[in-house]
């Protein structure tokens, strides 16, 4: 009987036990909690951009805007020429063009014909405007320079000015008269002399005549030889000189009404052009200034302003 009593109260105990276990209210009744669980922090996370995109906008946008910047900068050229006409063309275009055209146009002047090729060779410009092409091939060869003709822009008429006398006709026996001393100017010279009856060069030299080249020369005309800017002043030792039109235009005279004889600007080959560096006449800044010294604009300024002293060669 007691044993019988000992499993009842085993077995009584093993259910209590077992109910106990499997049957607890807290796993059949579901929280609120997991419904909670989404948030707001994962669409803030997208909305804020990270730093390393913040910096990589800005760098596109820095970038962008100093292309821009880039594209807009006008382009620099640098250019020689004596004073007169050549300078104050150069400042007409600087001054009222060039901006437009997108140019920023500087110019160095010179009083000779030698440093201003001198200085385009040695890269301190990056075009000169002064002379013609017979020139620029003289001096080119004599100085080993390789440069090439851009564009014609004007001519100056040579003339032979004098203080002495008026016409060619008061010229006495044995009068000195003074020329240029570099070839192609000196050979010019001596054709405006010989083609207003003074002497005679040998038959078919053309601008090669060299004083040698003088064959008949009935009034004994004596030819000295100096260096063109020096012709101006030498009027007041010569009885006549012949002297480029920019360097008269700059000695205040005026070619054509004070030259005794001057050249014909017609099929004229001494046109003044802009000279670069072989291999620089397609560069957009050259380009661009060779458009503006061929413009309706500069051709008026020319016209206006030296009235037959320069003739425009466009």
């Amino acid at each position: 009987m007691t044993q019988i009593l000992a499993r009842s109260v085993a077995v009584f105990a093993l259910l209590t036990f077992i109910l106990t276990g499997c049957g607890s209210t807290p796993a059949a009744t579901p929280t609120s909690a997991p419904a909670a669980a989404p948030t707001e922090a994962p669409a803030a996370a997208a909305e804020t951009p990270t730093e390393e995109a913040t910096t990589e906008d800005a760098t596109a946008e820095a970038t962008a805007t100093s292309e821009s910047s880039e594209s807009t900068e006008p382009l620099k050229v640098t250019v020689g020429a004596v004073a007169v006409p050549h300078g104050e063309i150069l400042n007409f275009i600087k001054e009222n063009l060039a901006a437009e055209a997108g140019l920023d146009i500087e110019v160095v002047e010179f009083t000779d014909y030698v440093q201003p090729n001198l200085a385009l060779n040695d890269g301190q410009l990056d075009a000169n405007y002064f002379q013609h092409v017979p020139y620029m091939e003289d001096f080119g060869a004599e100085h080993n320079i390789d440069m090439v003709s851009v564009v014609a822009v004007h001519i100056e008429p040579l003339g032979l000015y004098s203080k002495k006398v008026s016409s060619l006709d008061e010229l006495a026996d044995g009068a000195t008269i003074a020329i240029p001393n570099d070839a192609t100017n000196g050979g010019r010279a001596l054709q405006l002399l010989a083609s207003n009856g003074l002497f005679t060069l040998t038959e078919g030299v053309g601008t090669n005549a060299t004083v040698a080249d003088i064959v008949d020369n009935p009034k004994n005309i004596q030819i000295v030889e100096l260096e063109a800017a020096q012709l101006p002043r030498s009027l007041e030792d010569t009885d006549a000189s012949i002297i480029n039109g920019n360097y008269a235009l700059d000695a205040g005279l005026t070619p054509s009404s004070d030259a005794l004889v001057l050249e014909s600007g017609e099929n004229n080959p001494y046109a003044n052009i802009l000279t670069v560096l072989n291999g620089h006449e397609n560069d957009e800044a050259i380009q661009k200034l060779a458009s503006l010294l061929t413009s309706p604009e500069v051709k008026k300024f020319i016209e206006d302003n030296y009235q037959g002293s320069v003739i425009p060669a466009f």
